[in-house]
Formats: C-alpha cells, structure tokens, sequence
C-alpha cells in the first residue's frame, strides 16, 4: 500500500460544497491528514488571493497552485516558488480576436481582476469568487503587463465551437481549459495543475506515487493523469470520472473527507 506523502484538491465544486463553504467533516479529515505529516495543498483556477483566503481558513500553510498551476506561491511568507506568465504575443492575438468578435475577455494583473469594460459577465464572475474588478478602457497596456491567466466568459456551446479556432491559433504558445461550463482560461503551457503538482513534488522530496490529486473539472485533468492517485469528485464531469483511479462521493457529501479517510487516515 503507497504512504501518500502530497494531496492536492481543486476548490470550487471540490473541496467546498455548493454553498461555498470547507464543511467541518472535510476540515477535519484535512487537519488529520496534516497531523499524519501529509502535505496539503490546494490547486485552483482562481487567483491567489481569493485561493489564500480559503487555505488560512483551512489552517493550511504550505504552498498552494493558483491560476491552474502558473502561479505556486507560500502561504506563510508569500514567496513565489513556480510563476509562468501567458506569452505577450499569444495574449495580443488573443485580445484581438475578442475585440473583433465582441467577446468579454478578463486579464489578471498583480493578482488584480481587470476587463476593459463593465458588464454582467464580469459582475457575476466577481461575486462568485468573492474578488473586486478594476476596469481599464486601455486593455492594450495591460495586456502588455505580466498576467498568469486570462480569461473569457460565455455560452459553454459557443465556448467549445472556439476552442478548435484558439487551439490552431495559440495551441503552440498555451495552456486552454476549461474551468466551468462558461469559463475558457489561457495560461502558459506549463501553466497546468499536472505541471504544478510535479513541481511540488519535486519540492518536498517525493514521487508523483505518493501524491494524490482531487478534482472535478476537465482543468483538474492533468493533476489526476499525473498523481499517483487519480480522484474524481462525485459530481465531475463524465470525462474527468473516466480517466480517474477512483470516484468519491460528491462536493455535498464530504466527498474529500472519505476520500482522505479511505486512502490515508485508515490506511494501513
């Protein structure tokens, strides 16, 4: 039976259940999990400061991957161990094609939410993750600046019938997944949750066997291909389940809390 040294758990739809909240059956399989010397961490599409904010009160202080992996950063000290920033050329074709087709495109800069104007989109996705917007009609000086992720929003279907077209333009230069349904997020190419969990892997002195990843959105796929352990929330998406080692209970029923407890508190 492997010892599972470094678990890492997407956020949204994972380890917090719909009402946005860590349950106190999860935070305590968690804080077990740390006390058996395990290293906890998260890995998330968000940014940091909304990722940070859940960590702390989680009692976690170990580095966690942000941005879907471009950003790796400690909670204690807030060094930043692992950064790779969206290329300026890749992120230039990419604003222009959204201005062209009149699409909501949203940038993070210094772990700022900007977008060039203020719409629903940018409204709703604020207050989903609880982070403030800062509109700046100049998009093109920001795109300039150095940004872990951009994003866009709109209908899913509409979403899937461009990703081909930003895959044949971009595919070489990044990373494109999908977050939610209606998020399309562009990040490096080694911006991915699978780089991330290698890296930290690497950091803390184990194999990729003994770590274990969580997740529920085709965005988490690379974390569960690379880990030791593969595990797909109840609630994830079909392709996701498909590709896991294991499917727990879903984000409403504690489904990190037994996963933990099947694969590391009782594992003998």
């Amino acid at each position: 039976m492997t010892t599972y040294k470094l678990i890492a758990i997407d956020i949204d739809d994972t380890l917090i259940n719909d009402d946005k909240e860590v349950t106190p059956g999860v935070q305590q399989a968690l804080e077990q999990a740390v006390a058996k010397d395990v290293v906890v961490t998260l890995a998330t599409g968000r940014a940091y400061t909304s990722a940070q904010a859940i960590a702390r009160q989680t009692g976690l202080n170990v580095p966690i991957i942000t941005y879907q992996g471009a950003l790796i950063k400690n909670l204690l000290d807030e060094k930043v161990l692992y950064e790779r920033y969206v290329p300026i050329d890749g992120a230039k074709k990419l604003y222009a094609f959204c201005m062209e087709h009149n699409l909501h495109l949203q940038t993070y800069v210094g772990d700022k939410i900007y977008a060039q104007e203020e719409n629903q989109k940018l409204i709703d996705y604020c207050a989903l993750n609880r982070a403030p917007y800062y509109i700046e009609p100049d998009f093109m000086k920001l795109i300039e600046q150095p940004t872990p992720k951009m994003l866009m929003i709109d209908d899913p279907a509409y979403l899937d019938e461009l990703i081909p077209v930003f895959q044949e333009m971009l595919g070489d230069q990044m990373h494109i997944t999908k977050s939610k349904p209606h998020f399309l997020e562009f990040m490096h190419k080694e911006g991915t949750k699978g780089h991330a969990l290698t890296f930290l892997a690497n950091h803390f002195g184990c194999t990729l066997e003994e770590t274990i990843a969580i997740g529920d959105s085709w965005n988490d796929h690379e974390m569960l291909e690379c880990a030791g352990l593969g595990i797909a929330m109840g609630n994830a998406i079909e392709p996701l389940k498909k590709i896991a080692d294991y499917v727990t209970l879903g984000n409403n029923e504690d489904g990190v809390k037994h996963a933990l407890e099947k694969f590391v508190l009782n594992a003998e």
